[in-house]
């Protein structure tokens, strides 16, 4: 009877993580959108930085955790994907570009994956 109420309470504990991990790409991905119709370094943009390199640097911790169930070579992976996000938005922070769409498209991309 424990085991069984346990493994109900992973579950939910794994579903609910899910459901908080698409809550904050979609907000990244709502921050992004607004900043790209800005089409200029704006208040927008510097919210949707901030909030999109917070999210992705905390992906990085969890993804480098040896206590991180993914396999390796997916989490390596992941890892590679953060660090390009970082990078971009280093870029738009600095003025050098507004590659706001790039970065939506991946973390759209990264989010649809957390459905399955």
């Amino acid at each position: 009877m424990y085991q069984f109420a346990y493994a109900e309470v992973t579950e939910d504990s794994l579903s609910n993580a899910r459901d908080r991990e698409r809550e904050a790409f979609d907000r990244s991905i709502a921050l992004l959108q607004a900043a790209a119709r800005k089409q200029r370094y704006s208040h927008e943009a510097i919210e949707a930085i901030q909030y999109t390199n917070q999210l992705w640097s905390a992906l990085i911790e969890d993804l480098s955790s040896p206590e991180n169930q993914l396999s390796e070579q997916l989490r390596a992976s992941l890892i590679s994907v953060g660090i390009w996000v970082l990078g971009e938005t280093e870029k738009i922070r600095r003025r050098v570009s507004l590659n706001f769409q790039g970065i939506i498209d991946i973390t759209r991309t990264i989010r649809a994956g957390l459905a399955h």
